[in-house]
């Protein structure tokens, strides 16, 4: 019989990151934390799947109105949506969030880390860091020292943020990307997969190459 003080949570979601976030939750239950994934919610019209790892698709956000003592990660990868995710549950149910940290995730110490978000296996925090909302570090990344990133970020796998760093709300750092240090990073902006930068970047700046440098701006978010 299930604990009553366990924690039931769904995953927003079906694609590759919901199904990662659903392994998290396996790997943290598997060392005696009590917390059980429920299902997946999704879109309407977002997904035809009725059952994804062996657990059902519950539909939209709608479902959660029925289930006020279940807790919510957005499995969703890309932060416009996800954003737009959150505040919807937010303003319609309140702040029903849990943060998810692999077990083999390292964090140093004197770090914050805020509600809804996902420290996937072999992501790296140092020491004096502070990590937003609902930010996803992904497999591999690396969070150097006195960095601070906003909310709803997303560190992709093998992407590598270096100390007194400084990201902004909303902004994607693509696979494998570099970040030196004491660089300033803008709100929603994207960094390609394997960009170098080396200076600021200003707020919806698109940047690749090594160097990174501009090649588009971000309209919306």
């Amino acid at each position: 019989m299930q604990s009553k003080s366990t924690q039931r949570i769904v995953i927003y979601g079906t694609r590759g990151v919901a199904r990662e976030l659903h392994q998290i939750i396996d790997d943290i239950a598997a060392k005696g934390c009590a917390l059980s994934c429920l299902g997946f919610l999704v879109d309407h019209d977002y997904c035809d799947a009725k059952v994804v790892h062996d657990l059902p698709v519950f539909g939209d956000a709608d479902w959660l109105a029925g289930a006020p003592d279940v807790l919510v990660s957005v499995g969703i990868g890309r932060t416009e949506p996800r954003h737009r995710i959150v505040q919807d549950i937010e303003t319609r149910f309140g702040p029903r969030f849990l943060t998810l940290q692999h077990p083999r995730a390292w964090v140093g110490g004197r770090v914050t880390i805020g509600i809804g978000s996902v420290l996937c296996a072999g992501s790296l925090v140092t020491t004096d860091i502070i990590i937003g909302r609902h930010v996803q570090l992904h497999i591999g990344c690396t969070i150097g020292h006195d960095t601070s990133i906003g909310d709803f970020v997303t560190v992709a796998p093998g992407a590598n943020i270096s100390g007194r760093v400084t990201i902004g709300v909303g902004t994607f750092v693509g696979a494998g990307a570099v970040v030196l240090p004491d660089v300033a990073v803008g709100s929603w902006v994207t960094i390609g997969a394997g960009a170098v930068v080396t200076k600021d970047v200003p707020d919806r700046a698109t940047v690749v190459g090594v160097p990174a440098r501009i090649v588009a701006w971000r309209t919306s978010g």
